[in-house]
């Protein structure tokens, strides 16, 4: 009990870190919030915003008072009530837009992750197998390849081979696999390379130790071997960086929906800095934190269950 109160303590600190950053950053961006919000709210007020209508949103939203006063007002507001505000743009409140568009990011980051998982254990589990043969280089070069490729670019590629060239997937959408399969392709790729490059390195570690010896000198199968003793003391490292890439692909969601049209909360962050919604961008990194400190707990979680070391150190 005193250790989840003690994450959860951080976790609470380091959410108010993060709004109260988001916030201040937002505000010191060029360009008046009121003067913004008006061109994206109505059409054809590029070049005729007047003094009055700023001044009148400006009072609706207390947007002239200063802004230590507007971010806690905003705090009291969140704690209080539970209410994180109303969109500038949208004029709906930010649950109601996180509660529509949160699905789609999940099923996103979702399926990205077991791809991720399943994908880079395996190859990597393979490639420490297989050390310094040819398969063992080629999937290293591949792995090279994709944790140095940045995720727009091989979006953009993926898009140009799958849809322009082979017409194999839609080049954007939502609500059926072959949209999902782009995207989820795009960001998983990044993290496939990096689960596999410390799955392998943490397997070869694991198979040079002396436990690992006896057990071939005893006759056991490889499979048996791998499975039963060197896998779950090689999951340590592999857990750790599984944790930062979910951190990873909710971040690099926020690219990959904006490219596809991924109706999920990164594209409706993307929408809402340009339109300084600051109800909707506090909200959208409210909620993309708290995923990631959520995968974060759970990761201690494990840790507890497979480093006994962890639970009664």
């Amino acid at each position: 009990m005193k250790y989840l109160l003690k994450r959860a303590g951080f976790m609470i600190l380091t959410l108010f870190a993060v709004c109260a950053l988001t916030f201040f950053l937002m505000n010191v961006i060029p360009g008046g919030t009121a003067e913004l919000v008006l061109k994206h709210t109505l059409v054809g007020l590029e070049d005729s915003v007047s003094k009055e209508q700023v001044n009148q949103i400006s009072s609706r939203y207390n947007l002239d008072d200063p802004l230590y006063i507007q971010f806690f007002r905003w705090i009291k507001e969140a704690i209080v009530t539970g209410d994180i505000g109303t969109s500038y743009v949208f004029k709906k409140p930010v649950l109601y837009l996180l509660a529509l568009r949160l699905p789609a990011t999940i099923q996103l980051a979702g399926v990205s992750m077991v791809i991720a998982i399943l994908a880079g254990v395996s190859m990597g589990i393979y490639s420490a197998l297989k050390e310094n043969r040819i398969s063992d280089h080629i999937l290293r070069i591949v792995t090279l390849f994709g944790v140095s490729m940045p995720g727009f670019w091989v979006a953009l590629l993926l898009i140009l081979i799958f849809s322009l060239k082979l017409k194999l997937a839609p080049v954007a959408g939502y609500g059926s696999l072959e949209n999902l399969f782009l995207p989820a392709a795009a960001l998983s790729l990044h993290s496939v390379a990096a689960v596999m490059r410390v799955t392998r390195i943490s397997m070869l570690e694991t198979l040079g130790q002396e436990y690992i010896r006896f057990a071939k000198a005893k006759g056991l199968p490889l499979w048996k071997i791998v499975s039963r003793h060197a896998l779950k003391n090689a999951m340590l490292p592999v857990i750790t960086v599984i944790g930062f890439q979910m951190g990873s692909l909710l971040g690099g969601a926020v690219v990959i929906e904006k490219i596809f049209a991924w109706p999920g909360i990164g594209s409706l962050l993307v929408d809402s800095i340009s339109a300084r919604d600051l109800p909707v961008v506090q909200g959208c990194v409210l909620a993309i934190v708290t995923m990631f400190l959520f995968v974060h707990f759970l990761v201690d979680m494990l840790y507890t269950h497979l480093d006994p070391r962890i639970r009664y150190g």
